[in-house]
């Protein structure tokens, strides 16, 4: 399966039109995310809740990590550089946290604000080697953006 982003950037906007909670902008994005490819295994968001500091917030998939230093792992450093993060190999990645032993791939992006800060990171897990490309990178953070950032 191949994600129709225009399609899933069309109904996320309908689904969120008008909603300001972040909690609830974080679960829908999530879910509709999660559910628009079989690559994506594990797909939710960890939210900077103190300096250096993520926690988990909405996602779909398995159990994961509860809180993220931003000096440790994927999330950490998406969150720490404001940079997103595809890895494809997390065994490569130095100082990968494995929340699921079945994590192959990694694609983590950094979310901001209207102000332009750092208010989470949207976190995306595969099972699959190197199953991610720049174009999802692109696409993702462009629903991000202006889910978050409007």
């Amino acid at each position: 399966m191949t994600v129709d982003y225009d399609t899933l950037a069309k109904t996320i906007a309908s689904l969120t039109e008008g909603e300001t909670d972040q909690i609830s902008l974080m679960a829908t994005v999530a879910c509709e995310v999660h559910h628009a490819d079989n690559r994506f295994d594990w797909t939710g968001f960890y939210r900077v809740t103190e300096p250096g500091m993520l926690k988990i917030g909405p996602y779909q998939g398995g159990h994961g990590c509860l809180v993220i230093p931003f000096d440790r792992g994927v999330c950490g450093a998406a969150a720490r550089t404001g940079e997103v993060q595809l890895v494809p190999d997390v065994d490569a990645f130095p100082g990968h946290i494995a929340c699921a032993s079945s994590t192959r791939s990694e694609l983590v992006l950094p979310v901001r604000d209207a102000s332009g800060a750092v208010i989470a990171v949207f976190d995306i897990d595969s099972d699959q080697p190197d199953a991610f490309t720049d174009v999802d990178a692109s696409e993702l953070t462009k629903i991000l953006q202006n889910v978050f950032s409007a």
